[in-house]
């Protein structure tokens, strides 16, 4: 009988990998709640029609890359393929938004059929933050702060770059993608598969093709910047005024547009180059009319996702995880079977005592030799050894493996005095 594997593009994340994951997702969740931000949990299947009016019906999301099928209801679910529609329709739901300020992050999977390479996957993660209630130029500043000081905590600040662009309101891009249609049209056949694809459909994502052709036959189009309305020129204006006094380096590229609908005026990325292709680790941008769009009030919002995989990626390529996470353990006590009731129960009494200290208690028996060998692999700073007297013997793993002796009783001194363990100076 053959083995049954995981879905193509749907990955396991194994203990080698899962210090890195957490390391980062303590940081960003260090970082939004230092801004107000809470957390908000939301279901990662959803109606079909959330993810069609708000992230639009010609989007390569809903027509291509999303996981749909019908319920023994005959009712159409998606599994979610971003976390922005899910957040408002769990909000409004809830009554948060009406005449109210909110500050939310989320984590989890979602889900998109596309070729899974490298960074880029069918099940992929994301760390999301979003804010509704606020209309000013402010909000988006802090938002991108907050960004800028996620990469300084995880050490990337030297590895990534801010780009912003203004795409206006729909009617600003409505006029400018029939100026761009109509310019490109006698050129179509210049233009990638893609492009030709979206001429009709959704011209504004020619923009951001990839193809070197096609950006060099948009060198010479209409530009959006000329098309957009007073009051989003006003609102962009004011935007870059706050940043640059709150001394953010930012590039503006006018080619920057989101491949979601639902986007409005100011919309960011960061990116890296240390990626290959898949450079953008974190993007956003206003979207003001999603809420009235899921059938809600019209509630000013803004925020932002990060991919965690390309981040992790990032993080592993620079060594940035600390080395103590990459330990499953601090303490590692051997023992003989008849001692192992006495191991247990001091492996109790280290954990209660000393919470921060990951206690690996030997089981199954062993030779002493094979246990130390198991102690050595576990990356642990100290083997107790449990003697026949009824004294511990505290090994140090690292350096020349100096050793003391020690007793239940103060064992528990011993180990707190010692630099290099977890939650120890």
């Amino acid at each position: 009988m053959s083995k049954i594997q995981a879905i193509r593009g749907m990955n396991d994340i194994l203990p080698a990998q899962t210090p890195v994951w957490q390391f980062l997702e303590e940081i960003l969740q260090q970082v939004v709640q230092s801004y107000g931000y809470q957390e908000l949990r939301f279901p990662v299947l959803e109606q079909t029609q959330l993810f069609r009016r708000s992230i639009g019906e010609v989007t390569d999301i809903v027509e291509k890359e999303m996981y749909t099928f019908e319920d023994r209801n005959g009712d159409s679910l998606s599994l979610r393929p971003e976390g922005t529609a899910g957040c408002v329709r769990a909000a409004e739901q809830h009554g948060m938004l009406y005449n109210q300020q909110q500050r939310l992050w989320y984590r989890g999977p979602m889900f998109r059929y596309e070729r899974p390479q490298k960074g880029r996957y069918r099940q992929f993660h994301q760390f999301g933050v979003e804010n509704f209630g606020m209309a000013g130029p402010d909000i988006d500043a802090e938002l991108i702060l907050m960004s800028a000081r996620m990469w300084r905590a995880l050490g990337l600040s030297e590895h990534v770059r801010l780009e912003l662009n203004n795409i206006g309101q729909a009617d600003d891009r409505h006029r400018y993608g029939e100026a761009l249609t109509a310019w490109l049209t006698p050129h179509k056949d210049k233009l990638d598969a893609d492009s030709q694809r979206r001429l009709d459909s959704n011209p504004l994502r020619i923009l951001d093709s990839k193809d070197a052709g096609t950006q060099e036959l948009l060198a010479d189009a209409p530009v959006l910047s000329d098309y957009l309305n007073a009051d989003s020129v006003e609102h962009f204006a004011a935007l870059k005024s706050l940043l640059d006094e709150l001394g953010v380096a930012y590039v503006e590229n006018p080619r920057l547009v989101r491949g979601l609908d639902y986007y409005n005026n100011m919309v960011f990325e960061w990116i890296t180059d240390s990626l290959g292709a898949q450079g953008t680790v974190c993007a956003g941008g206003r979207y003001d009319s999603l809420v009235a769009q899921l059938g809600g009030r019209s509630t000013p919002a803004t925020g932002f996702a990060i991919g965690l995989e390309r981040l992790v990626l990032m993080l592993e390529a620079m060594e940035r995880t600390p080395e103590a996470l990459q330990r499953s353990a601090d303490v590692y006590i051997i023992n003989r079977p008849e001692q192992q009731l006495r191991a247990l129960h001091l492996a109790e009494q280290l954990r209660e005592a000393l919470p921060y200290l990951r206690v690996l208690c030997h089981c199954g028996g062993g030779k002493s030799a094979s246990q130390m060998k198991k102690a050595y692999n576990s990356g642990a700073r100290v083997a107790l050894m449990l003697q026949e007297d009824g004294q511990l013997r505290l090994r140090m793993l690292a350096g020349e493996g100096e050793e003391q002796l020690a007793s239940d009783s103060d064992v528990v001194a011993r180990l707190g005095s010692l630099p290099g363990l977890s939650g120890v100076a």
